[in-house]
Formats: C-alpha cells, sequence, structure tokens
C-alpha cells in the first residue's frame, strides 16, 4: 500500500512536471495550459454522458433481474477517467482518455476477469482436503435435523 501512495503522490506528479516543461518548450506556456484546460472541459462531457449512459445500463439491467456486472465495472472506468482528466497534467489526461475508449475498458475488464478467475481456481485448490468437506456436511446435516422452535413462557407486568 506504502508503494502505491508513494507512486501516486510522488512519482505522477514529478512524471507530470516534466511532461508539461517539456510540451511547454515545444508548443509554448500559454498553449500548453490551454491544451490542459481544454482536455479538462472535453473529459467533463465526455464523463458525463458516458456516466449518464452507463447509469441508464445498470437501471435497465437491473430491471431486468439481471446483474449488471459489465455496466458497473464501465461505471468505475469512467469515475476513474473523470478524476484523472480532471487533474491538470498530459499524462493522466491520456489515462483518463484511454479509460473513456470502450475498446480499452472491455479489454481491460477481460483481463481482470481472467486475473479473477485465476485466482479464485487457485484458491480452491488450496483450501482443505477432500475429506473434511464430508465431516462438514455431517455437521451441517445435523444441525438441520434440530428444530428451530424456541419453547418458552413469559408472564406480562405492567
Amino acid at each position: 500500500m506504502f508503494r502505491f501512495l508513494f507512486v501516486l503522490f510522488i512519482i505522477i506528479p514529478i512524471i507530470e512536471i516534466a511532461l508539461l516543461i517539456q510540451v511547454s518548450d515545444v508548443i509554448g506556456g500559454f498553449a500548453t495550459i490551454a491544451l490542459v484546460v481544454i482536455t479538462a472541459i472535453l473529459g467533463a462531457k465526455m464523463v458525463k454522458t458516458q456516466g449518464m449512459g452507463a447509469l441508464q445500463n445498470v437501471q435497465a439491467q437491473m430491471a431486468q433481474g439481471q446483474m449488471p456486472a459489465k455496466e458497473l465495472f464501465t461505471g468505475i472506468c469512467v469515475v476513474i477517467a473523470g478524476v484523472l482528466l480532471l487533474t491538470p497534467g498530459i499524462m493522466t489526461d491520456v489515462f483518463g482518455l484511454l479509460l473513456l475508449t470502450p475498446a480499452i475498458r472491455n479489454k481491460l475488464a477481460a483481463g481482470l476477469a481472467s486475473q479473477a478467475t485465476v485466482r479464485m481456481s487457485a484458491g480452491m485448490q488450496q483450501g482443505p482436503s477432500p475429506f473434511a468437506g464430508q465431516q462438514h456436511a455431517e455437521r451441517e446435516q445435523g444441525q438441520m435435523e434440530r428444530p428451530t422452535t424456541i419453547d418458552g413462557e413469559y408472564e406480562r407486568k405492567d
């Protein structure tokens, strides 16, 4: 976690400052500032339209009784893209625009889904032995046979 925070708060701003200096040497200082402001405005508009579309898709999927996993992932990507686009800098703008691209989001979702599947199946193989499952099933069966009704008496004192 410390490494992630270190990269987030130290390394990324240093890279952004270096990129802004290099771009301002090529196109000028005011043009660089205008570029950052324009990408923030355009990014905010794109985030708004795609975010509303994702929200409508989530509501439609839930109204049909389906789990909107893809739409929720799209919504998360759009929120992250919005934060990246509103952050001043060139590298964050590029990453934000990439997250707003549906093809990139689909590849990212597929990659994350395959990683989750691999980790889940690997975790299942490291579990207890198959014989431990039989004892657990017998214990559950014994608990299910016991009645769940509690019999008792009470007296009201007003």
